[in-house]
């Protein structure tokens, strides 16, 4: 059953609304041509279609095993990520000099999302590889990457991140894996790791494991915390594979849902010794690890956002097709029923699902294309306010992706109905899926604690200034066209309260952290609620000017985005008004309650 992201509404988004095409005019991208982005996009689309979403059922159903020797897999998944490997995804966004594409950000997330509304358990392999070899050609020694960084890059050696451990899960300053240096200027690396998303599998020829471990003479907490690469087969001078180095399968995770991806507690260094090495400086493993977070964040929220959209794909076909009851005014039992899609109910779940996924679809290549931004912009001034406005709307783009998509898979399931909840359609998976995404990368109270804790406060405000800003061009332009002036005056006003509440919050709180972040996690909801507001009306300015261009024959595509807009500052964004009056007030029944009343 097909799952995939409609290719419209991702053109729609990458060549209008964002105009990924001008990215062109850098000369690191200067044979990315609109032309050669759309030729991506036919690969990717093909591809998802042929080999990934073949199998998803069957993977879901077949999640992998561990014998007690080796974890097995079925073969579905080293066929298609052959495939992904040569069609060269695996360095999408990688230097041509390096073996990559060199394609824009912007245009790689866009390709993320189509396998992800494929097959999210099959990607996850590629997507972990692709953020470790990110990490290590940031911060990996000139060694390191010559003999990592190639195998990676092509798809032939696969990539882990190992922060978590059983008794520390994102409370990493009480990570107790431990790394002594051994003479050779490696380190022997001991300790468990949980939750290890590919930890192990024979889909490659090696794993590289990045492994957070704490040396001997290390200070206390996260400031005591390095980075060490650690492969599954130690690698010889000549890059060859040769003997397991010490990283042993404790078991595997059985999971609600991406259950394609296999999930691993592993011991480094039980049985034999554990060679790892060092990755930059001692102790600045945790800001290393930030580096490839802060990307792995904004690929989560687009995965959410994926997720949503195979759901929607499927729930719209559905309402389409299924015939069922009459309309409320019709009183004649024999007059012919109709398809459920002209009840008004289902069409206001589908606009809610539309609503949010398009919302943050938007929103995410927004981030990607700052990344790109931030890359190739030479003046200083300008580079950084792109990362300014990066920093702060990136916990907002996992945080609220990954809380409100996740709705917009139920509102699926509701429109099936009984069907909706078995197996014979893909909707439960995906809602089953698109659940992980609050929790891994950093869960949501954790994105919010970082949103305001941090992010709003950073250079005295400045990222906040810097998107009232960017709001307020938005909002100016749609006041001066009659349709819009509503809902630019919504906004105006949301975001305006959203600013006061702010400050109202770091006021009343004062010096008391626990009361200034205890109602953190209402905050990023609310300040996504405003965002997704502006990247609406951003999408609802551009669908008033191309409905009405002559010669476009997509009426109804630009019809469907502006009453989607409509539909999203009627039905959601009121709902911030009783959330900021609650911020305002700066209560305290959370965080003060008593332990023992519970």
């Amino acid at each position: 059953m097909d799952t995939l992201l409609s290719r419209d509404e991702l053109e729609f988004q990458l060549f209008e609304l964002h105009q990924a095409q001008t990215l062109q005019s850098y000369p690191r991208y200067a044979e990315h041509d609109l032309s050669v982005c759309e030729a991506i996009l036919d690969i990717a689309y093909q591809l998802a279609a042929d080999e990934f979403l073949t199998h998803a059922e069957k993977l879901d159903s077949n999640e992998p095993y561990f014998d007690g020797t080796e974890v097995h897999i079925i073969p579905e998944v080293s066929t298609a990520l052959l495939a992904y490997r040569e069609a060269g995804f695996f360095g999408a966004s990688f230097d041509e000099a390096e073996g990559g594409l060199q394609l824009p950000w912007i245009i790689n997330q866009a390709v993320v999302s189509v396998f992800a509304s494929a097959n999210i358990g099959t990607l996850g392999y590629a997507v972990l590889t692709v953020a470790a070899a990110n990490m290590l050609k940031a911060f990996g020694s000139a060694a390191q990457i010559e003999k990592y960084l190639p195998p990676m890059i092509e798809g032939r050696w696969f990539g882990t991140m190992c922060l978590s451990e059983p008794h520390a899960g994102s409370s990493l300053s009480d990570i107790t894996t431990k790394a002594r240096p051994n003479e050779d200027g490696s380190y022997a690396i001991e300790g468990t790791k949980m939750w290890i998303s590919g930890g192990d599998h024979d889909l490659a020829e090696n794993i590289v494991h990045m492994v957070l471990a704490r040396l001997p003479d290390s200070p206390p907490g996260v400031s005591g915390i390095s980075l060490f690469l650690v492969p599954k087969r130690r690698v010889n001078e000549q890059g060859q594979v040769g003997e397991l180095n010490g990283v042993q399968l404790a078991g595997l995770n059985h999971k609600m849902g991406w259950r394609g991806t296999v999930n691993t507690a592993l011991n480094f260094g039980t049985d034999n010794d554990c060679q790892g090495f060092l990755i930059g400086e001692a102790n600045q493993g945790l800001s290393y690890m930030f580096h490839m977070l802060n990307e792995a964040r904004i690929a989560v929220g687009l995965e959410a956002t994926a997720l949503a959209a195979a759901g929607y794909t499927v729930s719209r076909a559905y309402a389409m097709e299924r015939v069922q009851g009459r309309h409320a005014d019709e009183k004649d039992p024999a007059s012919p029923p109709v398809t459920i899609i002209e009840h008004a109910d289902v069409r206001r779940l589908l606009l809610q699902q539309r609503s949010y996924i398009e919302g943050s679809l938007a929103l995410l290549l927004f981030c990607a294309k700052l990344i790109d931004l931030e890359r190739v912009e030479e003046d200083p001034v300008e580079r950084k306010k792109f990362s300014l406005l990066l920093d702060l709307l990136t916990p907002v783009a996992k945080g609220w992706p990954s809380e409100f998509c996740p709705i917009a898979n139920k509102n699926a399931i509701q429109i099936l109905g009984g069907s909706g909840y078995t197996r014979d359609f893909p909707v439960e998976r995906l809602y089953r899926d698109n659940r992980l995404n609050a929790i891994h990368d950093g869960t949501t109270a954790m994105q919010a604690i970082d949103l305001l804790g941090r992010k709003v406060r950073m250079a005295n405000g400045a990222a906040l200034d810097l998107l009232r800003n960017k709001m307020t061009e938005t909002i100016n332009d749609a006041m001066a066209i009659d349709s819009l002036s509503p809902f630019a005056q919504s906004l105006r006003e949301a975001s305006d309260d959203l600013i006061e509440t702010t400050k109202l919050i770091q006021d009343r709180a004062g010096d008391d952290t626990r009361l200034y972040l205890a109602n953190a996690t209402l905050y990023l909801e609310v300040a996504g609620q405003v965002v997704i507001a502006w990247m609406w009306l951003q999408q609802g300015l551009l669908a008033t000017k191309l409905f009405t261009e002559t010669g476009r024959n997509q009426a109804d595509f630009y019809l469907g985005k502006l009453v989607t807009m409509r539909y999203y500052f009627r039905y959601e964004l009121p709902s911030i008004a009783p959330r900021l009056a609650l911020l305002k007030m700066v209560d305290d029944t959370c965080v003060g309650t008593e332990t023992n009343i519970f």
